[in-house]
């Protein structure tokens, strides 16, 4: 037989307090039988004082025991909330977590095949997924979605603007 000490006290407790009630109702019963007060104080001294303090262990041992069995479930929802907080903190140091100035500096969703915009309407309700940069993307081989068409994310500012405007500031010369 295993013993499981973690639920010892609440059997402990029951076990205290129903001995108590039984010395209780032995000194109850040892008093009643006598019909002078001299003779019942003995019952009620040995019967009625122990079984009162035996319930009040009793009591005690399970209110300890339902505080122990609380703060161990706290316990063990503070480690879920912090194993949480943690997965949450490696996904954002793995790449920024979505926001728009990322969006506005070239940031990209990475999926397997290919990057979208953290805006796409592909990677709604996913949740919070960690960014990287759009030139990252292109680097790992990574093809734009063909939704979002986030290529144009991709190319470095200097490109973007220049290719609209080569034209125009050499004929001003």
């Amino acid at each position: 037989m295993k013993i499981r000490w973690s639920q010892l006290g609440g059997q402990l407790g029951i076990g205290l307090a129903v001995l108590g009630f039984v010395l209780l109702f032995l000194g109850w019963n040892g008093a009643a039988s006598y019909d002078r007060v001299p003779a019942q104080v003995p019952y009620l001294i040995s019967g009625g004082m122990a079984g009162l303090a035996l319930v009040v262990l009793g009591g005690a041992a399970l209110i300890v025991q339902g505080a122990r069995e609380d703060r161990a479930q706290l316990q063990r929802s503070i480690d879920e909330l912090r194993a949480a907080v943690e997965r949450i903190g490696l996904a954002s140091a793995n790449g920024a977590a979505y926001s728009p100035v990322a969006a506005e500096a070239g940031m990209v969703v990475a999926g397997p095949t290919t990057y979208h915009r953290p805006t796409c309407s592909l990677l709604e309700g996913r949740g919070v997924l960690p960014t990287i940069p759009a030139s990252e993307a292109v680097e790992r081989g990574l093809s734009a979605c063909r939704a979002c068409d986030p290529a144009d994310l991709a190319l470095p500012v200097s490109e973007l603007g220049s290719t609209s405007g080569r034209g125009r500031g050499r004929r001003g010369r």
